[in-house]
């Protein structure tokens, strides 16, 4: 590049006229520059202005003008130089479908109460009628044993048949096992890094719009999510129904965007 911009000073406020003066000079429209980094031209248009509050928070401005300056071949410290004031902080919500944990702890609680109640009410009269059983053949073995010789029947008396009397036990019922598998038609996100995430419903109302420090997670039901968009895409892991997700396709600049389908899994978000 020319000296001319070069020896510009590197200050938050002219980062912006910067990019512009570079890009004007390289001879690149507004729109070569959105192709080649594909972003929006809004957002090309945004990083120009400095209008740092059209481009969502701190992590988002940084990513996008680091890209942008690398493409000109700028000094990526200026993305630095973002103040901390430019930072846009959304009121935290609270997703409507995100289940405390010990609510979960009750509902697996009570998941297997349920279950020792059933195999009781199934084993235990088996093993009554089984009891009943063994009872009354003791009783007519004693009953034989009274009887005089002159009482006993001709023919030697055998062991009493076994096959006929289990034919009239009650068959026990099968219980089916409760499986230990994720729970279907659930959307998690777990951040091993500080992240901005928007999450919008079917309906355009946003479920979150936050920035989330690293340790945390988020569930929702997928059903109840239409597009979501993540900074530092990197360090946010995404599961559904328990299984990781991979989002490279989605990933520009370390931002991830893609719409979330009940049936068909993620898509790009449709411009």
């Amino acid at each position: 590049m020319s000296s001319s911009h070069q020896a510009m000073p590197e200050t938050t406020s002219g980062v912006g006229e910067r990019l512009r003066v570079t890009r004007e000079q390289a001879g690149l429209r507004l729109a070569d520059v959105a192709a080649r980094l594909r972003m929006q031209v809004r957002v090309v248009e945004a990083l120009e202005a400095e209008d740092w509050g059209r481009l969502g928070a701190q992590v988002f401005v940084r990513g996008q003008l680091r890209s942008y300056l690398r493409m000109l071949g700028l000094p990526e410290s200026l993305a630095d130089t973002v103040s901390a004031a430019t930072e846009v902080r959304p009121p935290e919500l609270t997703p409507r479908t995100y289940t405390p944990p010990m609510q979960r702890m009750l509902d697996k609680a009570m998941g297997r109460a349920v279950y020792v109640v059933i195999t009781a009410l199934i084993v235990v009269p088996v093993w009554v009628a089984t009891r009943q059983h063994v009872d009354d053949s003791g009783e007519i073995t004693a009953s034989l044993g009274v009887l005089g010789d002159d009482a006993a029947p001709a023919q030697p008396v055998g062991p009493r048949p076994v096959t006929a009397s289990l034919g009239a036990l009650p068959k026990r019922a099968t219980v089916p096992v409760a499986t230990a598998e994720p729970q279907a038609g659930r959307l998690s996100l777990r951040f091993n890094g500080p992240s901005w995430v928007e999450i919008v419903g079917h309906d355009g109302r946003r479920i979150e719009s936050a920035e989330i420090p690293a340790g945390q997670q988020r569930e929702f039901a997928t059903a109840d999510v239409h597009r979501i968009v993540l900074g530092n895409a990197g360090a946010v892991e995404v599961l559904r129904d328990g299984v990781v997700q991979d989002l490279s396709e989605f990933r520009r600049s370390n931002v991830a965007r893609f719409e979330v389908s009940s049936d068909r899994g993620f898509a790009p978000v449709a411009e």
